[in-house]
């Protein structure tokens, strides 16, 4: 499964937000002497245990020329290893009455069980099992490969709004790998091998770059008792590199892209703009473009919404959207789809001067203060979710956030002003680091 889609319509924050104190109650971390992080969320209200984990290797970490590789392996580590079956783990977790799955992101990929807490043991054996001792074939490279070659036809190929995002998104991203789409292109990924998997699996698939993540019905000690008795035998990898990415170089020409595809069923305009992403030790920036995100997008109270939909009645939606958690430069965006007589040009122009009114105007501190009180509540709701907490945390430590970032973040987000926010809406609303996309049949 692929997450992270760029310029994803969600709103807001995809992080959560409740209060450090009540997180830190919950939570312990512990490194292990081969390098692997571990982190243990506890929640005693259900037998149940979310097991978790991360690497720090995701679609941004492939070698050009081998796009979609990070996902491909993704599939492949439920084949054979030297000690299960191909398949053995996901039929003992069904057997188990758990669930199991995987997912394959720009920054990490991720395995994760759901099971009842007495089967944490043989859940770390397993995965543990799978980190070093992945035994691949070429026949599971032809049946792999075609399956994700029909997952790519299935989410991309049939989805204009995908085929549009994908050339958004490397418009957005010139030198970056974020401009490379974490599914592959199609062309790339019907050449991909048993060595580029493997090439791929030896040089990030290693204790020392991965997290985990178990959440539920644990105690911290004996978790990582466990930890040590399964991953903490296996070597770290000593050839293990920083993460080293192209850098995206400054932008000094707005670009436009006009997609035409008879399946669109709503035609749309969108722009998107380069943003800065959280950073570790200095998330107020970020902490601004998500409260300007959620005032411009977020629900019929907010500036875009009220201004198109209500009083002008030019759009049938408007929106804004800000994906923060992200190991680089990430991406901001505002949307407008327009009534039926109002063409995409006049729609670009009304999305236009209602952000510069909103510029103009300043942000309403009643409604600031209304979206602080609903973060607060978010939080509160949040840790009813071990599964979106464990979440929450393995996208955050495997995108350079750090546990203190992460309880900070909410006290961070109450204290943003409306004269951050403003600021940080001039810096990201230059034309010159966008692409306006025009969606039509």
């Amino acid at each position: 499964m692929i997450l992270r889609l760029f310029l994803s319509f969600c709103v807001g924050l995809t992080f959560v937000t409740a209060s450090h104190a009540a997180i830190e109650d919950q939570v312990s971390e512990f490194m292990l002497d081969n390098g692997m992080q571990v982190v243990v969320i506890e929640d005693h209200r259900a037998p149940v245990v979310v097991h978790m984990v991360w690497y720090r290797a995701g679609a941004a970490d492939e070698t050009p020329g081998v796009s979609g590789v990070a996902h491909f392996l993704e599939h492949l580590l439920f084949k054979k290893t030297k000690n299960l079956a191909a398949g053995e783990l996901s039929r003992t977790v069904a057997e188990n009455g758990g669930t199991d799955n995987a997912f394959t992101s720009y920054d990490y990929t991720a395995y994760y069980q759901r099971v009842a807490a007495d089967r944490l043991p043989i859940m770390m054996q397993m995965e543990a099992d799978r980190m070093v001792n992945l035994d691949l074939t070429e026949d599971d490279i032809l049946v792999e490969r075609d399956v994700i070659i029909e997952e790519r036809n299935q989410r991309t190929e049939t989805n204009p709004s995908a085929l549009y995002r994908e050339q958004a998104n490397a418009a957005l991203f010139q030198n970056h790998r974020y401009g490379v789409p974490v599914i592959g292109w199609r062309h790339e990924m019907s050449n991909l091998t048993l060595s580029d998997a493997l090439a791929y699996y030896k040089q990030f698939y290693a204790p020392n770059n991965a997290v985990l993540i178990v959440a539920g019905d644990v105690v911290p000690d004996e978790v990582l008792s466990l930890a040590k008795s399964t991953y903490g035998k296996i070597p770290a990898n000593p050839n293990l590199s920083d993460r080293k990415r192209p850098i995206e170089p400054p932008h000094f020409a707005p670009r436009r892209i006009e997609y035409v595809d008879d399946r669109v069923s709503q035609p749309y305009v969108v722009r998107s703009y380069l943003a800065p992403e959280r950073n570790s030790g200095d998330q107020r920036p970020a902490a601004a473009l998500a409260l300007l995100a959620d005032i411009l997008g977020d629900g019929q109270a907010s500036v875009l919404q009220r201004k198109l939909q209500f009083e002008t009645q030019e759009a049938l939606y408007a929106s804004a959207s800000y994906s923060g958690v992200s190991l680089d430069t990430t991406s901001f965006a505002v949307y407008i789809v327009p009534s039926a007589d109002v063409s995409l040009e006049d729609a670009e122009a009304a999305l236009d001067r209602a952000i510069a009114e909103f510029m103009e105007e300043g942000v309403d501190e009643a409604q600031l203060d209304r979206l602080k009180t609903q973060y607060r509540a978010a939080g509160i709701y949040a840790q009813d979710s071990v599964n979106g907490l464990a979440n929450a945390y393995g996208r955050a430590l495997t995108s350079g956030l750090t546990r203190q970032d992460i309880h900070e973040w909410p006290d961070i987000i109450q204290s943003i002003t409306a004269k951050e926010i403003l600021a940080a809406a001039r810096d990201v609303f230059d034309l010159n680091s966008s692409v306006t996309g025009w969606i039509r049949k």
